[in-house]
């Protein structure tokens, strides 16, 4: 599903990302974990084709994201971890907006937005600004407008950060439904317990550089997540 082969990105002296390979498979809840700064939502942007990278090759479902960069996008949905919408818009129109950019039927829209909304319990408020929205709103938006074309890969940054916990208990169950019907996901976070529970498989960066990835039992063995990254990161 998602391929990141050799993945290299610099600022100025500094390695950001430095050599990553990463493969994601369908069916898999992939977490992406390490400190502020490590290198993730570098690697996340490079995958949603944001950034452009020095080295390496990242490829969507074997399509190129540098060489067929409209072609990847079409299975690709992401969310940044400070969703930045259209705040002159309604939730509405920037819904519609964005069936129209990925061209979902109006039957087939309407039905995927009333669902969405009705779960996150945002129905109500489609109607009003986005600008009126408060950040966990503006959250539950974004997570609608990845879900609404039914992405084959779903890239998140700290998808949790502003949710309640009844919100974050429904995405928890959307990504886990996304991956049992064939999807992907990769996200990163903070939340090491949530990485625990929830992933099937996890990578640790630090400084750029990949340090430990597989399953989670792989990754973790009879410790807990917490307790292998901070062992990790003090290395």
């Amino acid at each position: 599903m998602l391929k990141i082969e050799h993945l290299t990105k610099t600022y100025g002296d500094v390695k950001a990302v430095d050599d990553l390979s990463l493969h994601i498979h369908p069916g898999e809840i992939y977490g992406f974990i390490g400190h502020n700064g490590a290198g993730k939502t570098t690697t996340l942007k490079s995958v949603a084709g944001i950034l452009r990278f020095d080295q390496g090759r990242i490829e969507i479902g074997g399509i190129s994201v540098t060489d067929s960069p409209v072609e990847s996008k079409r299975d690709l949905a992401y969310i940044p971890d400070n969703p930045d919408l259209y705040d002159f818009m309604s939730g509405i129109k920037y819904l519609n907006f964005i069936a129209d950019v990925f061209r979902i039927p109006a039957d087939v829209r309407q039905e995927r937005i009333r669902k969405f909304a009705d779960i996150f319990e945002l129905t109500g408020d489609l109607g009003q600004p986005i600008a009126a929205y408060s950040h966990g709103m503006k959250q539950k938006l974004a997570v609608i407008s990845a879900w609404i074309h039914d992405p084959k890969l779903i890239v998140m940054d700290e998808p949790f950060v502003g949710l309640d916990p009844k919100a974050s208990h429904l995405l928890k169950e959307m990504m886990r439904d996304h991956c049992d019907a064939g999807g992907a996901i990769f996200f990163s976070t903070h939340v090491l317990e949530v990485a625990e529970k929830l992933c099937d498989k996890v990578a640790i960066i630090k400084q750029g550089r990949l340090i430990k990835a597989g399953t989670m039992e792989e990754v973790k063995g009879d410790d807990s997540l917490e307790e292998v990254f901070l062992e990790l990161e003090a290395e």
